[in-house]
């Protein structure tokens, strides 16, 4: 989904450049103006004629072409979450396919443990309360698209993961006391084991009142590798997300991370908190 975002962006951007209007692509493509639309709006990927041809009629030079063809190539490749297409809406979609390319994420949650840390009891727990179906299967498909998301925390090119949540997180029982116990402990290991690339924040309830004037929903910033590509929002409650891709929108998106992490404690100490909870749930 990256791969093909990158594309049309700069298609689009050269085609704005030349002055080459919509109407004259879609006739030299031989294709809809509609149909081109959807193009850029993501829905599908050009063909390699169809491409070049493009390249052609707006004069990209060859290693651009080059740049251009490559990115088409990794574009065709199957997403890995479309097992999971019956289940999410198409915003959901293409979040957990920009997610998927990030090189780098700053998320904000108050509530609960960011999904990307969760252990499999906790994301099923949650996962039962919100299945509407009841359906054990759809829980089970939930439980598993999550946790192959999280598998962007390992590997040769490991996502950095910057990291804000309440302490209310910490506190509220997901299921019983020994998995949440498992669950902050989790956190914890998952902090040791990616000290250069996952950065865990935690605002104490002292600053419960600086936090709730902020008044704010989860929500996510994404940053990619291509220096082409704009940062990108993801902003959700409990009814549904959305993709913030407006640059006023991401901008304040932006500040307003930088004032939640401000009132955070810094690693170390949110970590030592996250340890005591876990501790009390001991006993």
């Amino acid at each position: 989904m990256v791969a093909n975002w990158e594309l049309m962006l700069r298609i689009r951007s050269r085609a704005d450049e030349r002055g080459v209007k919509t109407g004259a692509i879609a006739k030299a493509l031989d294709v809809s103006q509609q149909y081109w639309s959807a193009l850029t709006r993501g829905r599908g990927t050009l063909s390699e004629d169809k491409l070049k041809t493009l390249m052609s009629l707006l004069e990209f030079d060859a290693d651009e072409q080059a740049e251009l063809l490559s990115l088409r190539d990794i574009a065709k490749g199957r997403s890995p979450y479309a097992e999971y297409s019956a289940l999410f809406n198409e915003q959901l979609m293409r979040f957990y396919g920009l997610e998927a390319g990030a090189q780098s994420i700053r998320s904000f949650e108050s509530g609960v443990i960011p999904g990307l840390l969760q252990t499999e009891d906790y994301i099923r727990v949650l996962m039962k309360a919100s299945v509407t179906t009841g359906r054990p299967t759809e829980v089970e498909q939930r439980v598993s698209a999550r946790l192959q998301r999280q598998r962007r925390l390992d590997g040769p090119d490991p996502l950095e993961l910057s990291l804000v949540m309440g302490q209310a997180a910490l506190m509220y029982q997901v299921g019983d006391e020994d998995l949440q116990r498992q669950q902050l402990e989790h956190v914890i290991g998952l902090a040791e084991q990616h000290p250069d690339t996952l950065d865990i924040r935690v605002i104490p309830y002292e600053a419960g009142g600086a936090i709730a004037s902020l008044n704010s929903a989860t929500f996510h910033l994404l940053d990619f590798r291509s220096a082409r590509l704009p940062t990108v929002g993801w902003v959700e409650s409990a009814a549904y997300g959305e993709i913030a891709d407006d640059p006023k929108r991401v901008t304040a998106l932006d500040y307003l991370y930088n004032q939640i992490q401000s009132i955070a404690l810094d690693r170390k100490r949110s970590l030592d908190l996250i340890d005591r909870v876990a501790r009390q749930k001991i006993r």
